[in-house]
């Protein structure tokens, strides 16, 4: 399958996986910290992933780029809580929701801030904007209204392990542990406050897109990331949750790749694992502190990881994304 066509059967899966959506109020500005504020996006509706945003003495960050509309949606809430000027728009990573709404940023005077791979990933599948065949953006506008009238803007200020903001009385550190959700992915961490902006790289909810990273690599990233020890975290998707979110989110990989690993010992081909995948599933699901993870990517999931173990990946999976996909677009 093509990568840009992997990532629209991706968002569809997104809307199959809202039917088991933790329940949460959506689009209300909560504040987190002094100074410090969090938007849980509408994503059932409208595709929208969470903001977040720190109000400095002389500037506004704002955490995720959003989907234009999204970022539309923010920018109003964010002017009525300061009239300081938003200067600086983090994507935690390339994806559309995250990064497709960066010229509304723009042109409030922002500059896309991103880790270097978050680039690297937009070079390698938005294909249209750097010379080559149409890629992702022009998928996505084919059905996102909001998408079509705007311009893909790539994040311009960039890091490679770090970046800090710091006026004294806020510190947000911008860091990258490694491949997970992407292969850029960046987090936002509030040391004085203790909290962390996590992207896609650990979400609260069956949000798990996999087709971009490595799910190997995301276990050992969550390990790191454990160690800044968050009083708080703001997921890319769903509701906030303690510091037991990063956890969680590393414990549903670590039990899938064991189910999986198990049936690669025994020998089991690509049709016999996913044969069993509704098995696996109820294996999960009886942990209840991993079971909200479960949802329309599963099957995804289980051949992601399948394939890093060395195994081909499942016959006819694109088709069933294709139907997958027909049937979200009637709902």
């Amino acid at each position: 399958m093509k990568p840009h066509a992997r990532f629209l059967h991706w968002t569809v899966y997104f809307c199959l996986a809202l039917s088991m959506r933790i329940e949460a109020e959506v689009n209300k500005t909560e504040t987190v910290a002094a100074d410090v504020y969090f938007h849980e996006g509408d994503l059932g509706r409208k595709g929208h992933c969470n903001n977040g945003w720190i109000v400095f003495k002389d500037y506004v960050l704002v955490i995720d780029g959003n989907f234009p509309s999204g970022a539309q949606e923010v920018i109003p809430k964010i002017k009525a809580i300061t009239d300081k000027p938003i200067r600086f728009a983090f994507n935690t990573h390339h994806h559309g929701d995250h990064a497709y709404g960066n010229k509304r940023w723009l042109d409030n005077g922002a500059v896309a801030v991103a880790h270097e791979g978050a680039l690297e990933e937009m070079r390698r599948y938005e294909t249209g904007l750097f010379g080559d065949k149409p890629g992702r953006w022009e998928e996505t506008a084919k059905t996102r209204p909001d998408v079509a009238a705007s311009k893909l803007e790539p994040p311009s200020l960039l890091f490679r392990k770090e970046m800090i903001f710091d006026d004294g009385a806020h510190r947000v550190e911008l860091m990258h542990f490694g491949v997970a959700h992407t292969r850029g992915d960046g987090w936002a961490w509030l040391p004085k406050e203790r909290i962390l902006f996590s992207g896609d790289a650990c979400v609260n909810g069956p949000y798990n897109y996999v087709g971009d990273g490595s799910v190997k690599d995301w276990i050992d990233t969550l390990e790191a990331v454990k160690k800044l020890k968050p009083r708080l975290v703001c997921p890319g998707h769903g509701p906030t949750g303690g510091p037991e979110m990063l956890e969680a989110q590393q414990r549903y990989f670590v039990t899938l790749s064991k189910e999986v690993k198990n049936l690669v010992n025994a020998g089991k081909n690509s049709a016999e694992v996913k044969a069993a995948i509704e098995g696996i599933k109820t294996t999960l699901r009886k942990d209840e502190t991993i079971a909200r993870y479960l949802g329309g990517m599963f099957e995804s999931q289980v051949e992601k990881i399948y394939v890093e173990m060395g195994g081909k990946p499942f016959e006819k999976a694109a088709a069933a994304a294709e139907k997958h996909w027909k049937e979200a677009r009637t709902r």
